[in-house]
């Protein structure tokens, strides 16, 4: 691996009904442009009667991205938010100063064998608008761009690249894009996107060079124009990345801040549940204790 670049494996952790492996941050690299986190969910085989069940959890300082592949989730907000999202569907949920949300199996799946696979991904905000005001925004799969090239059908899940647009912007110069090789292919980014780079392998398998990146490993190109790899049969890829927001951010449970006295405050308000509520939901998750 040439010295502009770095590998990343995902970290695997057992959440109940399914594995999730986390991918971003880690100890070298905390965000990649603004995405400061994001989370492998499944594949996973879901059963009757053991439904995905996530209750009330509170966010601040950032943007929740949810993008599936099978499955769906339920999402509910304090802000009264009240979606099933599906495959290729993009949820995106500012909290800014504050919210709070749910997510679970919808009621028609709950009695149902399916599986249960996608991405959880944080956007962190740029400092003049942590304290924003809550918004939720939805897009169905059939507003995403979507286009053939080389042997490849590209999404542009949000931000700007390859010449288009997303209808998802998000507050910051970004990117997110799903492509999946049909034969196999080779990838140019050059010009295409703008700003760090990571590649995401999905399933299959990418060749940078003498080196192979598998399903389930990261990589992150510290220079914008040196993005060209190749693509197994059957292989795919998420990118992200974006224009880095010029000042660190800190994480602290669900809560993104460039400010940790705002972390702390957070936590405070959480525990003294003093948090807006989702509508007719009384379910807390506590604030996890420190590990001894």
């Amino acid at each position: 691996m040439s010295n502009n670049k770095m590998l990343v494996d995902e970290r695997q952790s057992d959440i109940g009904n399914f594995w999730v492996g986390r991918l971003l941050p880690f100890r070298k690299k905390r965000q990649v442009g603004p995405f400061t986190f994001i989370d492998h969910m499944g594949p996973a085989k879901m059963e009757p009667g053991k439904p995905m069940e996530v209750d009330q959890h509170p966010h601040v300082g950032l943007s929740t991205l949810t993008y599936l592949f099978d499955g769906a989730v339920h999402h509910r907000d304090s802000m009264g938010s009240d979606v099933i999202v599906n495959p290729g569907d993009v949820a995106f949920m500012t909290s800014g100063k504050g919210v709070t949300h749910t997510e679970r199996t919808p009621q028609e799946l709950r009695d149902t064998v399916h599986t249960m696979h996608g991405y959880q991904i944080w956007v962190a905000l740029p400092k003049e608008l942590e304290e924003m005001e809550p918004q939720f925004d939805f897009y169905a799969a059939d507003s995403i761009p979507e286009w053939e090239e080389n042997n490849m059908t590209i999404k542009l899940v949000a931000g700007e690249g390859f010449g288009k647009k997303a209808p998802l912007q998000g507050f910051s110069p970004l990117f997110m894009v799903d492509i999946l090789a049909h034969e196999d292919a080779q990838l140019d980014i050059k010009s295409q996107l703008k700003g760090e780079i990571a590649f995401v392998v999905v399933k299959g398998a990418v060749r940078d060079g003498d080196d192979t990146i598998d399903a389930g490993q990261m990589l992150i190109s510290k220079t914008e124009d040196e993005c060209k790899v190749e693509l197994k049969k059957g292989t795919q890829l998420l990118l992200f990345g974006g224009k880095p927001l010029g000042q660190e951010h800190y994480l602290l449970w669900n809560f993104v801040s460039s400010s940790k006295e705002r972390l702390q405050q957070a936590k405070s308000d959480w525990e003294q549940k003093l948090f807006p509520k989702v509508p007719g939901d009384e379910t807390y998750i506590p604030f996890p204790k420190p590990r001894i």
